[in-house]
Formats: C-alpha cells, structure tokens, sequence
C-alpha cells in the first residue's frame, strides 16, 4: 500500500515538474525566435549553454552532489542527445514558424513512450495505445492549419523531437546514480564543447547547404539588448532543464511525458503576444486531442 501511494505521489510530483518545466520551455521559445534574427541557431545553443555550464557550477560549488555516478558513457549520451534535440529545435526555429517548430518538436513524448515500451519495458496497454495514436493525430491537427508540409527543415524538427525522447530516455537510466544538477551539467557542457568544435573547424571546411546551419561564422554580439535576451534564456532554460530532469525521475517516462505536450497551448499564447494569430478551430482541437491523450497515458 505505502509503495503504491509513493508511486502516485511520485507521479504527481513529476507531473508539476514537468508542468513547470513546459511554460518555461514555451517561454524560451519565444525568446529565441527573437535572438534567430541577429544570431545563428548554433550561435544560440553555444551562448545559452556556456552560461548555464556557470550556473551549474555554482550550485553545485555551493551544494556538492553525493550520488556515486559510475557511467560516464550514458552521462555523455544524454549531453549528445540533448545537444542535437537542442540545435534542431532552434534551427527550426530560425527556419520555420514558431508554432510548427514547436509542435514538431512536441513529438518527443510519443517517442517517449515508445522508447520506454522497448528498451525499458514499461507497460503500454491499449488506453496507451489509443493515446498514441490520439496524440499524434492531434500534432497534425495543429500544424495542418498553418499550411505545414513536410520539408527538410520540417524532417529535422521531427528528428530533434526524436532526439530529445532519446535524452529522456537516458535520464530514466542515470537518475539513481547522477545528481539531478550533474545530467543538467552533462546537457549543457556537451552543449559548450561541441559548438566550439563546430565554430573552429567551420573556416575549413565547405559542407552542403543542407548542414551549412552546423558551421556558421561566429560572431560575437555587441547589442546589450541580444546580451540581455541571451542571460534570460540561459537562466531559464537552465532552470527548465533542471525541472524536466527531475520530472522524469520521479515519474514514468510516458506519463510525464505526455503532461510536457502542455508546452504548445503555452506556446500558442506567446506566440499569439509576438504577432502570431489567434489559433482557429482545428488548433483548439489539436490542444484538447493531445490534452486528453495526455490522461490516457495516465491511466496506462
């Protein structure tokens, strides 16, 4: 019985986690469709992290971590994955609407749970089934209306969803043995290191078109207000970072995935504050098909 109430209790905690986590996302978002027009999406990823590498630091000055650790190879697999998941998202970003980057990149807890249906065998019973296939019809809903076609840019901000369930995914198999502060450390430090190696090898190198967004000039910004921009979306990512970790080691990775789908009416309001407008029917059903898949997954 006491485990049982544990595990509900666990599973509401990394619902509100997560809740939080979502909102911050969304905010996010927003702000870097703002940097996208005087920054490079890699350029992005490289500011944002180096300052949440400092952040992290700090805490973890301040309160050393004491779990053991043990599986440096997963530890920097979620980092890899959270960094490739990252600069797809923000490319897209640069490349496409905010509303279709993100719902692209909202697929991630579909892949979720189907990730953790086959490699860490969790459960899917037909109530989750039935949420898979709602949700996913639910992201076409949303992005149908905007004229949305499946492009190049389009297939990355699928693949970058793929690769944030697999940074996830990672999470679930770390989160015993890694302090919550230390997997964020992992995301954000590989999110430092190779932008740095893309930025140096970039004068030498002539890649296609297609992966020209991997090797752009670096520059440095010298607007206070992209200084200002960059600050508040390290700190907040840092710390949506953090809640998205948490969330998903106190819950099972499905459930909590589906509550993070609540980044997209969260984002339709920013969206709608930049000078999107205002989403018509078929958005508003999208919203509630992925809300109630979202309970379904619950129940399963």
């Amino acid at each position: 019985m006491k485990q049982s109430v544990k595990r509900i209790n666990g599973i509401d905690q990394g619902i509100l986690f997560m809740l939080a986590s979502a909102f911050i996302s969304a905010l996010n978002g927003a702000i870097a469709k703002l940097l996208g027009d005087e920054l490079s999406a890699l350029e992005i990823v490289f500011f944002r992290n180096i300052i949440g590498v400092a952040i992290i630091l700090i805490t973890l000055r301040h309160t050393p971590a004491h779990l053991p650790g043990g599986k440096p190879h997963l530890l920097f697999l979620r980092g890899f994955f959270g960094f490739s998941a990252m600069i797809l998202f923000f490319y897209t970003i640069t490349a496409i609407p905010l509303g279709e980057a993100i719902t692209l990149n909202k697929t991630s807890p579909l892949f979720v749970a189907i990730i953790a249906y086959f490699l860490m065998k969790e459960h899917l019973n037909r109530y989750a089934l039935v949420a898979l296939a709602v949700g996913f019809t639910g992201v076409l809903f949303i992005a149908k209306p905007s004229g949305i076609s499946i492009g190049y840019e389009h297939f990355l901000g699928l693949l970058g969803g793929f690769f944030a369930a697999c940074a996830y995914a990672t999470i679930k198999q770390i989160k015993e043995i890694y302090d919550a502060r230390v997997i964020v450390l992992s995301f954000v430090g590989v999110g430092t290191l190779l932008p740095m190696l893309l930025f140096m090898a970039a004068p030498f190198l002539t890649p296609p078109q297609e992966l020209s967004f991997l090797f752009p000039e670096f520059r440095f910004p010298n607007s206070e207000k992209i200084w200002l921009l960059i600050g508040v979306m390290a700190l907040i990512s840092t710390l949506s970072q953090w809640l998205l970790t948490k969330a998903y080691s106190m819950g099972r990775a499905g459930v909590v995935g589906a509550v993070s789908y609540t980044n997209i009416p969260f984002a339709v309001g920013f969206g709608v504050m930049l000078g999107d407008p205002l989403p018509d029917l078929w958005v508003w059903l999208g919203i509630a098909m992925i809300i109630f898949a979202g309970l379904l997954l619950k129940r399963g």
